[in-house]
């Protein structure tokens, strides 16, 4: 019986388009950096690699110290009194990025008949950012951290999407079995890998992230709309 449902974030609970995300992020980002003398190409190709450092990240370490290790690789050392004016971006100039959502969205209201029928609750958003920048987004639909009994980021995650020892290791941070969750995400790719770790899956298809035309007839799917009332019928029949 399912009695834990876990939730990504960017595409799902928030509604934007990835593609749009990543641009306005960057713009924002550069906009901030750059004036402090900070080569924009430089700084994001340095980005990126640590984003895909973090992405391929075996368990060794943290999805922070990666990123951070492969930045300084690409920047040197001074680049590390970066992460304090990273922190105060993601606390301030990242709101603006909300710009991009594609309509309004309260998530507190589903999120709270949750809670009260019981449910345990985990934000699964991929971990390649802080807990501040996640924070920021959340608030953008409603929501705070203190929300969920597991908020995964780069600074508490040692795996990503789509590896699913990223699952795995939620499994074991909240002491559930896979039967007992349901994993909800727009992503065929990221979200979806949770099937490899026994988790059922839902895909949201409002701002679907599937650039590569996966299929998609396998998986529980449908609008956002569409999930609340499965989510309704699931507790019906528990």
């Amino acid at each position: 019986m399912i009695d834990t449902i876990l939730f990504d974030l960017d595409g799902t609970l928030a509604p934007f388009m990835q593609d749009e995300f990543i641009k306005a992020y960057f713009h924002a980002l550069l906009r901030r950096l750059t004036p402090m003398g900070y080569d924009g190409e430089k700084l994001t190709r340095a980005l990126w690699k640590g984003t895909a450092a973090m992405v391929s990240n075996t368990g060794a370490e943290t999805n922070r110290q990666v990123f951070w290790s492969s930045f300084v690789e690409d920047l040197g050392m001074e680049v590390l009194s970066l992460e304090s004016i990273l922190e105060d971006f993601y606390q301030r100039d990242f709101d603006a990025v909300s710009a991009i959502l594609k309509e309004p969205a309260d998530r507190s209201g589903l999120i709270r008949r949750l809670r009260e029928r019981g449910y345990g609750l985990v934000l699964a958003t991929n971990p390649i950012f802080p807990m501040t920048a996640v924070e920021t987004r959340l608030s953008w639909v409603g929501l705070c951290g203190e929300d969920f009994d597991l908020v995964t980021s780069y600074e508490n995650s040692r795996h990503s999407k789509p590896n699913p020892d990223y699952y795995r290791g939620i499994l074991t941070a909240i002491g559930k079995t896979p039967e007992a969750c349901l994993m909800v995400g727009n992503s065929p790719v990221d979200d979806m890998a949770a099937l490899q770790a026994g988790i059922d899956v839902y895909l949201v298809l409002d701002c679907i992230e599937n650039p590569e035309n996966h299929p998609i007839d396998q998986y529980r799917r449908g609008s956002f709309a569409q999930l609340e009332a499965y989510l309704d019928t699931l507790h019906a029949c528990r």
